[in-house]
């Protein structure tokens, strides 16, 4: 199906989310030649590391190599939780020992009341809204799975996490794709462009240097001495905070070759109407799945659209080319929306990591927040600023995050030959599943 026949006059290959908050260089300054610590990165790790960290006085300096808000932080489905998705896929519990795994869905529950407090503290308008989630399993055994888990998200994470039966799924969404699912109370909707604006904003308000189109070349020296070589100019820091996730680079060699970037496709339906949209979403919850290569989907804060995304390919594909992918999967959950025209269409790059778990560290005298793994707006956010506190001296406790072995690859250099071989295994196994599953 082309995209001529499913596109709006006025299609856009860009993040719906800009409409409200794009991308821009508000509040740009050049780089001071020194500061106490210097942040690579203008997302949310970033920014809630600065935001931490200037709270308390400190000189802070963040730098980005694009415009602000360019990045993923502002491309994702603002879709967020707390400790539900904490090493899903990997063998987190044969690698770490369950007692850390469990302290890992603990901390990341925890995570989730601190980027509330920080909304509220702040003051930011993003449409935030603790919806709840569902999580659809696409097969019976994937529900069996799912049983298996609500106790454990309750008891560490206070999650309210429930079963759903087949029978009772279409509450919360109206489909018969799935084969019931799990609903998620501690979990809601996020605008993420808004979001970030928010962040930078109060940034700002706290005294933190923002330097936008400031591509960081080349990092030296030793903690206590840091050089940072910028398309800017040189910049000397105590301190220095790498928060670029999915965009990590070759001027990070170490941390490049630790984070697997991802392209995530998403496209927004035009303006359906809050009535349509609530036949389609009856409680307004996100969406997701269980497949290995998931979907997952919201209505638009306003209540009016569908924001559907998915891994439409494991190759670089631009929005254009993916749309048309994205709308068949979309009629996939949804075949009343066949006629329904797209209006927007874009990607972005998350960061997987081989063991399928946050990092959080310091190596080479860099401190590193890393690894989102697709759920990045909370715990990213938390990592960012529970780096600022160790720098400072204040955490109340290690994360369970920091100090983990950060596993790489002896093949893999930074460029994922792989993923297009693994993704399509991972549809390949996805099929088989579904077509085994009972009707």
């Amino acid at each position: 199906m082309p995209l001529s026949e499913i596109a709006t006059p006025d299609f856009k290959d860009t993040p719906y989310w800009w409409e409200a908050a794009p991308p821009d260089l508000e509040g740009d300054a050049p780089p001071p030649e020194e500061v106490d610590v210097a942040v690579i990165g203008s997302g949310y790790t970033g920014m809630s590391a600065a935001l931490e960290l200037a709270r308390e006085g400190v000189r802070v300096l963040v730098m980005d190599a694009d415009r602000f808000g360019e990045g993923a932080s502002t491309r994702s489905g603002g879709m967020v939780s707390g400790g539900v998705n904490v090493g899903k896929g990997g063998d987190s519990e044969q690698r770490y020992g369950k007692d850390r795994v469990e302290a890992m869905i603990e901390e990341a529950g925890e995570s989730y009341a601190h980027f509330e407090q920080l909304i509220a503290r702040e003051g930011i308008d993003c449409h935030y809204a603790r919806t709840g989630r569902f999580v659809g399993a696409h097969t019976p055994s994937a529900h069996r799975v799912q049983a298996r888990k609500v106790a454990a998200l309750n008891d560490r994470a206070e999650a309210g996490a429930a079963i759903v039966s087949r029978s009772g799924q279409k509450a919360h969404v109206n489909t018969d794709y799935y084969h019931g699912g799990m609903t998620i109370d501690r979990s809601g909707g996020v605008h993420p462009a808004l979001y970030h604006k928010g962040l930078r904003q109060a940034c700002l308000r706290a005294g933190v240097v923002l330097s936008g189109n400031c591509r960081v070349h080349k990092v030296d020296g030793s903690a206590g001495d840091m050089t940072l070589h910028t398309s800017r100019g040189v910049v000397r820091a105590r301190e220095v905070v790498l928060g670029t996730n999915g965009y990590t680079g070759r001027e990070m060699p170490w941390h490049q070759r630790r984070v697997i970037p991802i392209a995530s496709y998403i496209i927004a339906t035009e303006p359906l109407g809050e009535d349509r949209v609530r036949e389609l979403f009856p409680d307004l919850r996100m969406i997701a799945d269980t497949k290995r290569v998931l979907y997952y989907f919201r209505p638009s804060p306003d209540g009016t659209r569908v924001i559907f995304g998915g891994r439409a390919s494991f190759r670089s594909r631009t929005a254009v080319e993916t749309a048309p992918v994205l709308y068949k999967y979309m009629l996939g959950i949804f075949p009343q929306l066949a006629g329904v025209k797209i209006s927007h269409g874009w990607t972005g790059n998350v960061a997987f990591t081989f063991d399928r778990v946050p990092h959080m560290g310091t190596v080479d005298g860099v401190h590193y927040a890393l690894g989102c793994n697709g759920s990045g707006v909370v715990m990213m956010s938390h990592l960012g600023h529970q780096t600022a506190r160790k720098i400072l001296g204040k955490a109340n406790r290690p994360s369970a995050f920091e100090g983990l072995p950060f596993p790489t690859n002896p093949l893999y250099r930074g460029t994922p030959w792989f993923l297009p071989t693994v993704g399509a295994w991972y549809q390949i196994r996805d099929r088989i599943d579904r077509m085994m599953a009972p009707a």
